[in-house]
Parts: C-alpha cells; structure tokens; sequence
C-alpha cells in the first residue's frame, strides 16, 4: 500500500473542512433520503447505564429504548430543530463507576441533560454529581424515593416504592389471599431495601403477618441457610424484592429446599434472563412492573413493533421506560426553548398528561412519576398479565 500523495492530502482536508465527521450510526445520504431529517449542531445528552455487569440488560435494554426515541425524533426534524445525539457511558453496574461516568458527561462532554440509571443506588450516585451542577436528570427506573430528594434537577419517569410496595402487598392480600409472608432482602441495594419496607409496612396495615425477615448481598450465589430459616416460618409466599440475577437463584434454591410457595417480587425481575437462570422455578410466580406487551393500547403496539424491528426482540419494561424518559426529555427541551438548564428543569416538573408507552404520565412536586403498575406472572417462561393497579 503506497503513502498517499500530497494532492490526496489535500483533497482530503478539504473535504473534512466542509463536511466534518458524521454523527456515529449515520449513514451518508441520510438527509438526502429523508428530507425532514435533523440537521445542525446537535444537542448532545448523555446516558449512563449498566451495559456490563451483573445487570446488564437493564443497561442495555434502556440503551436501546432510548436510541429507538433518538432514531424517532432525529428522522421527524429533531428538536429545536436540530439532531440529538447520545453519549452513552457503561457504568458496570457499580455506583463508584456511576458517579465517574456522570461526572465525565457534565466536566468533560458539557451534556445539557442526563439519562438514567435503571437501578436506585446508581441513580443515587449520578444524582449527587447532576445537582450541584445544575444538569436536569431523569431516571427511566429507579423506584427508590430518595432519588429525587436529592435535588430539584432530579426526575424520574417510573412509579416509586410506596405505590410498588402497596401494590404488592394488597395483591398478595386480595389475590393470592395470603395471610402469612415472608421476605429476603438485598441489603446492598437501596431499591431492594426500600420495597421490602414498604411492602411489610402495607401488609401489616392490611392484617397480614410478616413470618420471616432474611437478607443477603448482590452478587451472592448460595442463598440456603436463608431459605432454610425462611420455611422454618412456614410462609405461604416469600418476598423478593432483589434484581433477576440473584432472584433466579433465589427461584432454583427455593425449590432445591421444598419452599414451594408463590415468590413475588418488584420490576427488577424484569429481564429474559431471569427465565434463563430460574427456569421451571420461577413459574407461578408474580412481580409488579410498569407495562405489559399484551397491552392493546395502539401506543403500545406500535412501539413494540418498532422495537421488533429494530432489535428483533420483544422490548422488556427497561426498553419501554427509556423510551418514555428520552421523549419526555425531548417534549421538556421543545417547551423549554433552549437548552438553559433551569428551563428545562422547569419543563420537565411541569409534563403533565403525557402518553406514554408505560402510561399516561405527570410529574408530581416531588419530580416523581404518577402513574399505573401492573401485575405479571411468569408462565412457561413468559411475562403474562394478570391486573392493572391505578395510583
């Protein structure tokens, strides 16, 4: 291969001075084929979010709902009239890596806005470094209410603990007609934690009786002894508030022991994994979560098959929160006019009646999500509705 030649060198700089480089998965032509196509200088937002790890399909779930919107808005003319374009940063599931990639996306990218995480701890860790700096946040997923009580530039899209612990505990009351309960709770997370308070609290209000209180630690694999003095108490269903990971262990173990009683738990068993890993186990078990692809809403159906398309997946509740989180954030930015941060912090607190694809959605004081759960049962592997539960 030979050294190109001067007048190459110089056709090439040319070149590159007036087109410059290509947002990354543009292709050439795209605005010559789509005429109402973003141009100009995009609005760069970031994203943190567990790629890797032991949750990596929250991360990479959320990735795609949220380039799925990006895709959308950029090929219907962008906001503000100009491209967005996403700077993802994978935090590997730990709240130390969280803090530093937020962090990288406000000092280093100069990000108007950030997305994410899906888990609470992590939220928790990019919250601390968006507020202080004046950078709109909005969380797809974390449930846990100190989240945005960290700050006025804190918002999630999603419902939080208390609604999820109630909903958990009146189905566990009304549906599954249980009286006596028993949880295991993962100590090291603050979403884990949370819902099992909130959980006990209800049920107790609602005559249940709480038989067994267990705990272990993300990224345990041998939950027996918990277990072992969890059917000493002889519950008719257990509590499992943790992430797919460890639940589908949970599942395996639970049955390895005879605890053969219905397993509940929150959205953090969202994931196709949690089949993979659990198996027969998991069946009849039930979890709340913030939408259903059986839904026949046309919102719904038409992002799943978009999704579909894009992926060739069926999208699971993280695709469909960033989803929703992306277009909120970009109907906030549209209201807000510009890209001033305590605009779009306004915006966002002011979204009222949005339709979403996890709901119709409007942010509260408190920058918290109000809107539906619904309640699913894993049945020959698949997520299969059972009941909706307005706020």
């Amino acid at each position: 291969m030979h050294p190109p030649n001067s007048r190459y060198l110089l056709c090439l700089a040319a070149l590159l001075a007036v087109g410059g480089c290509a947002p990354k998965g543009s292709q050439p032509g795209d605005a010559k084929s789509n005429p109402n196509a973003a141009t100009g200088k995009p609005l760069v937002i970031g994203e943190y979010g567990s790629l890797t790890g032991s949750t990596a399909t929250f991360g990479i779930s959320a990735r795609n709902g949220i380039d799925l919107a990006v895709e959308e808005v950029n090929a219907a003319g962008g906001v503000l009239g100009r491209p967005v374009k996403v700077i993802v940063e994978d935090d590997a599931g730990k709240p130390e890596e969280a803090a530093a990639a937020v962090t990288k996306l406000v000092n280093q990218d100069r990000v108007i806005a950030v997305v994410g995480e899906v888990a609470s701890t992590r939220s928790l860790a990019g919250a601390r470094v968006c507020q202080p700096a004046g950078v709109p946040m909005v969380t797809p997923a974390s449930t846990n209410p100190q989240v945005t009580e960290v700050g006025d530039f804190v918002f999630r899209t999603c419902f939080i603990d208390p609604f999820q612990g109630t909903v958990m505990a009146k189905f566990a009351r009304d549906h599954l007609k249980v009286e006596r309960v028993a949880i295991l709770r993962d100590i090291k997370n603050d979403y884990s934690v949370g819902l099992a308070d909130f959980f006990k609290k209800t049920f107790a209000e609602l005559g249940g009786k709480l038989v067994g209180d267990e705990s272990y630690s993300e990224g345990d694999t041998d939950f027996r002894a918990q277990l072992t003095n969890l059917k000493a108490t002889n519950p008719q269903a257990l509590f499992v508030p943790g992430y797919y990971t460890e639940v589908g262990l949970i599942a395996r173990q639970a049955r390895e022991k005879g605890l053969t009683v219905p397993l509940m738990g929150g959205d953090g068993w969202d994931s196709p994994k949690l089949a993979e890993i659990a198996g027969e186990s998991v069946e009849g078990c039930f979890f709340s979560n913030h939408y259903t692809v059986e839904s026949t809403e046309p919102r719904v159906k038409e992002f799943v098959k978009s999704y579909k398309a894009k992926y060739s997946e069926v999208p699971d509740a993280m695709a469909a929160l960033g989803y929703d989180a992306a277009k909120i954030l970009f109907n906030a930015l549209e209201t807000a006019g510009g890209t001033d941060p305590k605009a779009i912090r306004d915006a966002l607190a002011a979204t009222e009646d949005f339709t979403g694809v996890t709901g119709t959605i409007t942010i509260d004081k408190d920058r918290n999500a109000v809107k539906p759960a619904v309640v699913l049962e894993m049945k020959g592997g698949k997520q299969t509705y059972v009941t909706t539960v307005e706020p």
